[in-house]
């Protein structure tokens, strides 16, 4: 059945898809490879904030005790925040501020979290934490100006209703964890934006109870966060995971929980912001590298602006070490791209999406149809489909189709033909970023009452982007193609 779309703007595209990326640990923005990295990601897709753990683990040193003549005290060191802050800045994207984990001479215990050890104890010193967060908040103002730190969301803490990540799961302890956090962030200025509480899938109750909290003891909430997942329990094997996907409309449902548990509470029209999204929870499960992986988003990035006001894809790059360091360039890692920026296949999901027109045209469960501002239509499909779209003009449209599938832009398949090499050459590399590289094709369709016919046929978990243009033929008169062979 082919789909007439209408001459007609149905509504703007939501840019909530690219507010918000996630990132491996704070301080490995000081590396080489991931400065490369996010470099490519700014080019190419341009993502407006970016998040990650770490901030206040030792390994960005900004919490540090010292003693001086029989008196304690604390000095707070912002060596690495200000170098990694200031290339966020310079390559357009500000910071998604994450406040955690526990410096470990702060911490109340020794639990920790991943191989490079965050704690996820509570402080043992309620005031030396408040003084820690008011500090760094102020630094951050004074630093950059508060008109655009005010614009920098700031998260308490990440997914404190997991054992692993927050002591005992404690939900007592974290509100009051988050009471004395976002006060002590309003002290600097009443304007910046604090929020929370940044639970993980399967604790939902967290956040009716969170809004409770917040709303019987008058804590400022600026915002609300949750992550989205939607694989079940992994089959371990080494170095890498197996899991089960629930349908992708799953993750739409998480994203829209939010506002329906808070509507009717003093805190309904708050923004929500999913601050970590994607199929699998682990950072060592194949599924990320694949093409199957960008055709299961496609319709969760193209729709889920409707459900929230934001929804970070976790993470641009694999250079996360969670688990420890990669043992391989593709090892299941969560990026768009590997180490060393070869790009996997949902990473043209996004750069698709960024080509996108901003007016909707039409929009189903295979495709979205835009508009730009001068008469370009894009189509992004991951399905089949037949379109008689609407295109200013007459005459013909030059069509541009850019894809990725099992077969096109898709290096994970090229390094798997290749053995699956787990350090590859310099000229493997030069390879797999070429595969890497969609399947383009051109042609030349004719106008006719101002439309053009599409038919699109997809490959085995193709996604592709059609961009459509009207042709302004300014061929000379004593051209003639025949003549070229003499």
């Amino acid at each position: 059945m082919r789909i007439h779309v209408l001459d007609r703007e149905s509504g703007t595209l939501s840019q909530a898809w690219r507010y918000c990326v996630g990132t491996g640990r704070f301080e490995l923005a000081l590396r080489r490879d991931y400065q490369d990295s996010l470099a490519l990601i700014q080019r190419e897709i341009g993502f407006r904030h970016i998040r990650g753990h770490g901030l206040f683990s030792d390994g960005v040193g900004i919490y540090r005790p010292y003693e001086h003549e029989g008196t304690r005290g604390v000095r707070h060191a912002f060596t690495y925040v200000d170098q990694v802050v200031d290339a966020y800045l310079d390559m357009g994207i500000a910071p998604f501020v994450e406040l955690g984990f526990m410096p470990a001479e702060l911490a109340s215990g020794d639990q920790t979290v991943f191989w490079w050890r965050g704690n996820v104890t509570p402080p043992r010193s309620w005031s030396e934490w408040a003084a820690l967060v008011k500090a760094t908040v102020a630094h951050l103002v004074d630093r950059y100006g508060l008109e655009q730190v005010r614009t920098w969301p700031i998260e308490v803490w990440n997914e404190p209703n997991l054992k692993d990540f927050w002591a005992g799961a404690d939900e007592a302890a974290y509100h009051r964890l988050y009471e004395v956090t976002a006060n002590a962030v309003k002290e600097v200025d009443a304007s910046l934006l604090v929020g929370g509480p940044a639970i993980s899938p399967g604790a939902d109750e967290w956040m009716v109870r969170f809004a409770e909290f917040v709303c019987d003891r008058g804590v400022p909430v600026d915002f609300v966060s949750r992550h989205a997942y939607t694989s079940e329990n992994p089959t371990l094997v080494p170095f890498g995971s197996y899991q089960k996907l629930a349908p992708a409309t799953e993750l739409l449902a998480q994203f829209a929980l939010p506002r329906e548990q808070l509507r009717g509470t003093p805190i309904e029209g708050l923004p929500v912001h999913i601050t970590e999204f994607n199929s699998s929870y682990r950072p060592d499960n194949p599924i990320h590298d694949t093409a199957l992986h960008a055709a299961y988003l496609a319709p969760v990035v193209a729709a889920g602006g409707d459900l929230c006001d934001s929804f970070s894809y976790w993470t641009f790059s694999d250079m996360f070490e969670e688990m420890g360091v990669p043992t391989a360039p593709f090892h299941g890692g969560f990026g768009l791209l590997t180490h060393r920026q070869i790009k996997k296949p949902t990473f043209h999901l996004y750069a698709f999406m960024a080509r996108m027109g901003g007016r909707i045209l039409a929009r189903d469960d295979r495709c979205l149809v835009t508009r730009d501002e001068n008469g370009r239509v894009t189509v992004l499909a991951w399905g089949d489909v037949s379109l008689s779209v609407p295109i200013a003009g007459q005459g013909a449209a030059f069509v541009l189709r850019s894809s990725v599938s099992e077969e096109a832009g898709n290096a994970w398949a090229a390094w798997k033909q290749m053995g699956q090499p787990r350090s590859p050459s310099r000229r493997q590399l030069d390879v797999l970023r070429e595969v890497a590289e969609p399947a383009r094709t051109h042609s030349r369709l004719p106008v006719a009452d101002g439309r053009v016919e599409l038919d699109l046929t997809l490959a085995r978990h193709e996604v592709t982007l059609v961009e459509i243009d009207a042709v302004a033929d300014e061929t000379p008169p004593w051209w003639d193609e025949g003549r070229l062979r003499g």
